[in-house]
């Protein structure tokens, strides 16, 4: 087609250009095939574990009692409503994915003042009976007034993430999680055995 030559000239930068946006596309593209990003669009706890540090409190989680009723996104994310959620969703996922990828998360995670106020109202909301119930400010000393001045995981401080197995004492272990399992892991000879050992009756 001369005519549409004549009608737009060709200029020395388009090709570099379009180069550079496909190179960026494509690389956009891998990143969020790579990090799997599509799954944090759900509500599969799995999806807290793409990035290794959450391994502690996804396995905690696991053990826990919470794990029938209540995954993550029930108790850290807002369900006030969906626009809220899907916001405060995103806005925390890249604000931990831009931590994890720079290496700059702490050795002890901590919740922001966002998300404490959202784990806050996500334990009231699920508890409400029991927080306004006036037979309970009865049962247990720190019950009496008003028992929304102080998060509940001040003396609730196992129940979220269970008992068997606390935050401390978890660490990066060999667990048998669904990431992990097509990868390759090094377990010592010895504890091969001691696993066979234990599992046969």
């Amino acid at each position: 087609m001369p005519w549409l030559k004549k009608l737009i000239p060709p200029r020395k930068w388009q090709v570099p250009v379009i180069i550079l946006c496909g190179a960026i596309l494509g690389l956009g593209l891998f990143i969020l095939r790579l990090s799997n990003a599509a799954s944090y669009l759900g509500e599969d706890p799995r999806a807290c574990i793409n990035c290794h540090v959450m391994t502690p409190q996804y396995i905690t989680w696991d053990h826990s009692s919470h794990r029938e009723v209540a995954t993550c996104n029930d108790c850290h994310v807002p369900q006030d409503n969906t626009a809220n959620k899907y916001y405060f969703k995103a806005k925390d996922g890249l604000y931990h994915a831009a931590m994890f990828t720079l290496g700059l998360e702490p050795q002890v995670i901590k919740m922001k003042p966002a998300s404490i106020q959202a784990v806050q109202n996500n334990c009231i909301r699920c508890h409400f009976s029991q927080v306004t119930d006036a037979k309970m400010a009865g049962w247990v000393d720190s019950h009496l007034g008003s028992r929304t001045d102080r998060t509940c995981w001040e003396c609730h401080r196992e129940t979220p993430h269970g008992r068997v197995r606390s935050l401390s004492a978890t660490g990066f272990q060999i667990e048998p999680l669904p990431v992990r399992q097509q990868q390759q892991v090094f377990v010592p000879e010895w504890l091969e055995k001691a696993i066979k050992d234990n599992s046969q009756p």
